[in-house]
């Protein structure tokens, strides 16, 4: 008796062909919707333009002089002349990667790891290599370009800010800011701060109201490039339409900003995926990047000294003559004897209970700080932590491990800092005869 059950596969049926194709639409969508969607717009460029293979780039630089607009009554009024020159700055290019997995692969570490862990490392991997184009592009412009200086991260930014509101005084300039991580720690200290992703940077909004902070070690330590977010394009090569992705059966995002295909390589046994894309970012006009250079020679070292033997405290009957004498500050090091001291200098608090202690006076503050800007402590840290000096411009410190504790000192300002360390390990600690 002949069968009625049919053979064909099911309506929507879920095939080998539509995996493929959802694998490639999430690299897509990886690419630009997780990274570059929000670095456009961390950057504030909107500006996007799509160029053939090998198009020549361009930076411009306008130059002239504006007549002074005094011309005395019927005589001829004088051109301002102005001249808009062109530099090449090279070609945009197609590139072309590819990326294999055996079958062993496949067989030892499961498809998920093998395959998909993979794709994003070969996604993130070209990202990686189009920061790295648009990173050396800004240096160069940063070197040649403007510069300023300023005191510490903070002036520096608002000398760039306010160079840039110069450079584009017709077009109110929302700047961007290219900063090395370690110069925003060292202004941050331990302060908290809320930092975004994009396209494999950090980046800070409205930082100190001054702009978009973009961190980068690409950028040398203590230096700042900025620029207008409109002065920003990003350049790429279509990927939606046309013969390339046609030809290449490319599944590209909804922008055309790259484009993939993977397929099975049966001659090999190897799931392979071939990406193609051709973006760069580029500065339109290369005498609107501002290169900054924070000046930290202001902050020099203060000065550390014993106590004077008589000072009083508000928090007990006790002095320095009482727990220790001849001490000096020399060298990095503090020297001399300190007495143990049963019950402490207080009732309670960081400075109570036995022990050994030590009070120091510091002066002759780098230019232009006081008391309040200077910070001292013991690391490792012993109950109190770092602390603002009072107006007496002095601190008492409880020892309770001279050989690995040390006592720091911070002064800082307009985002740059001077840090000085003190070893105890010379101090003496008399017995305590209990």
């Amino acid at each position: 008796m002949a069968s009625n059950v049919t053979t064909a596969a099911e309506t929507n049926v879920i095939t080998t062909n539509d995996m493929v194709r959802a694998r490639e639409i999430d690299l897509v969508q990886q690419f630009q919707h997780n990274s570059l969607a929000k670095f456009q717009q961390a950057l504030g460029s909107t500006r996007k333009i799509a160029q053939a293979a090998g198009s020549t780039l361009y930076t411009y630089k306008t130059t002239g002089t504006l007549e002074s607009g005094e011309v005395p009554e019927g005589e001829i009024i004088p051109l301002s002349h102005y001249a808009r020159t062109k530099t090449q700055v090279g070609s945009i290019e197609l590139k072309k990667w590819r990326k294999a997995t055996t079958a062993e692969a496949i067989q030892k570490s499961g498809r998920a790891e093998a395959i998909s862990e993979t794709d994003k490392k070969l996604i993130s991997d070209i990202q990686k290599g189009i920061r790295a184009e648009f990173f050396t592009q800004l240096a160069t412009f940063g070197a040649a370009g403007t510069a300023v200086t300023g005191n510490g991260l903070q002036d520096t930014l608002a000398a760039v800010w306010g160079k840039l509101q110069v450079l584009f005084e017709d077009d109110t300039a929302q700047a961007v800011y290219f900063v090395n991580p370690e110069d925003v720690a060292t202004y941050l200290g331990a302060a908290t701060i809320t930092t975004q992703n994009a396209f494999g940077m950090n980046y800070i909004e409205d930082f100190l109201g001054l702009g978009t902070v973009i961190l980068t070690a690409r950028v040398t330590k203590g230096t700042v490039i900025g620029t207008a977010k409109e002065n920003i394009i990003m350049y790429y090569i279509s990927m939606n339409g046309g013969d390339l992705p046609s030809e290449f059966s490319l599944t590209a995002d909804s922008l055309g900003f790259i484009g993939v295909h993977s397929y099975d390589n049966y001659e090999r046994a190897q799931a392979e995926i071939m990406a193609m894309a051709g973006i760069q970012f580029l500065v339109e006009y290369a005498d609107g990047v501002v290169l900054g250079e924070i000046d930290d020679s202001f902050l020099t070292d203060l000065t550390v000294a014993p106590d004077s033997p008589t000072q009083t405290f508000p928090w007990t009957d006790k002095k320095p003559q009482d727990f220790q004498s001849n001490v000096a500050v020399s060298g990095g090091k503090v020297t001399g004897e300190l007495e143990f001291i049963e019950g402490g200098l207080s009732p309670s608090g960081y400075l109570s209970g036995d022990g050994y202690f030590l009070a120091l006076a510091f002066s002759n503050f780098a230019s232009g700080l006081t008391y309040n800007d200077v910070q001292v402590g013991l690391v490792p840290s012993q109950g109190a932590g770092m602390q603002t000096l009072d107006s007496d411009c002095d601190a008492v410190f409880k020892i309770t491990d001279k050989n690995s504790q040390k006592i720091k000192v911070v002064q800082s300002k307009n985002g740059h800092k001077n840090i000085q360390y003190f070893s105890l390990k010379d101090l003496t600690l008399k017995t305590t005869g209990v």
